[in-house]
């Protein structure tokens, strides 16, 4: 049996699902940090004592911080599975970008933006 060079049309679709499902769920999860950052919701620390205002702001600050850094992660993960969409559309989702074999499925369906192997990853770490 000759080795696949590449999924099926069918095993691709499978991956699109997948994809586009976590695209969701990302796009609705940023939208959220986007409007945590942005403080949207109107709490605010206007009504509070003055003693605790400052720890409060500073808390708020601190919490907008991190919104931002998540944020900032989660539109590079909406990145990068849009581009695992254009990959199968270009039918190379799955194509390891160093070696050129297949990527095993039980990976791309825990990472589906993946574009290398576990073994070329783990090379490149020893480098």
């Amino acid at each position: 049996m000759s080795e696949k060079t590449r999924y099926t049309d069918e095993e691709l679709q499978e991956f699109k699902e997948l994809i586009l499902k976590k695209l969701d769920k990302a796009q609705k999860d940023y939208e959220l940090l986007k409007a945590n950052v942005m403080n949207s919701d109107g709490n605010d620390t206007a009504d509070t004592s003055p003693t605790f205002k400052v720890l409060e702001e500073g808390a708020s600050t601190l919490g907008k911080e991190e919104a931002g850094q998540l944020a900032q992660r989660q539109m590079k993960f909406i990145q990068h599975l849009q581009a695992a969409l254009i990959r199968i559309e270009n039918k190379t989702y799955g194509i390891c970008r160093q070696t050129g074999k297949l990527i095993p499925k039980e990976r791309l369906m825990a990472v589906p933006h993946a574009t290398l192997s576990v073994e070329a990853k783990e090379a490149g770490r020893k480098r």
